[in-house]
């Protein structure tokens, strides 16, 4: 069978031997070492001739292909119950052969990477400062200033954490349900009715508007009060249950036999 020798430089022993093996048109998991083992030692010879230096890794690469070969040649061991060894010899090539593939790709990949970012320019980065109305303060000071504000500073610290130490921050105890259902009933006793709106008169927070709606909650829920709002998001109107003029159900007349 005849085949030719590439004269180009190889980057490497196995990038030669990857060549041949595509050049054959072999798959690289049924390799015929034979074949490519010949191939491989003709292109050494060619470089020879050619006064090319073959470097000490492909002649490697040419003695580990020999000694494939040869075990190739040799029958294989049996084991005890008389069948041939089932692993192959070109196990371990094969798998040099397939790292050696994907780093390879991965070098072509990042080559190609490098490529396309040389046509891709990036602007420094400019202070802005003047143009957003907020530019750089700069300090001109000597260093005996300096030294000076830095001790100021020190001495602050240090007043401030003494009040720290001292001194106990106390915040107003916020009021529970609980007391803001008897504050509602207080306020509801001796009128026929009030607002939501009125009934938060007071409130300074978030957390009292909460508290004041779950106690009007929590006084429907115990039937103590009746609300009504006429139209969606309207005002709420709140009344006492004994000041909303409630009628007691009629009892049932009992009827003669």
């Amino acid at each position: 069978m005849g085949y030719k020798v590439k004269l180009d430089q190889f980057e490497g022993p196995f990038d030669l031997l990857v060549y041949l093996i595509e050049h054959a048109k072999m798959s690289i998991y049924d390799i015929r070492v034979s074949e490519i083992t010949t191939q491989y030692l003709a292109y050494i010879e060619q470089m020879k001739r050619q006064d090319i230096l073959v470097g000490s890794e492909f002649m490697v690469l040419a003695a580990m292909l020999i000694e494939l070969k040869s075990r190739m040649l040799l029958p294989r061991p049996k084991t005890a119950d008389g069948a041939e060894e089932a692993e192959d010899p070109r196990k371990e090539l094969v798998q040099k052969l397939l790292e050696y593939k994907k780093c390879k790709a991965a070098s072509e990949l990042l080559r190609k990477r490098e490529e396309q970012m040389q046509y891709v320019y990036v602007k420094p980065q400019e202070d802005l400062a003047e143009y957003t109305k907020e530019p750089d303060e700069v300090l001109n000071m000597d260093l005996n200033q300096f030294v000076k504000a830095f001790h100021l500073f020190l001495i602050r610290k240090r007043r401030l954490e003494e009040v720290r130490r001292t001194y106990a921050r106390i915040e107003r105890q916020r009021v529970t349900i609980e007391n803001r259902i008897q504050q509602m009933r207080e306020s509801l006793t001796g009128k026929e009715r009030l607002t939501f709106r009125e009934l938060l008169m007071g409130a300074t927070s978030r957390y009292d508007v909460v508290v004041t709606f779950m106690s009007l909650l929590e006084l429907l829920k115990q039937h103590a009060v009746t609300a009504q709002q006429d139209v969606r998001y309207g005002e709420i109107t709140v009344s006492l249950v004994e000041a909303a003029g409630a009628e007691t159900p009629p009892q049932e007349e009992e009827n003669d036999q």
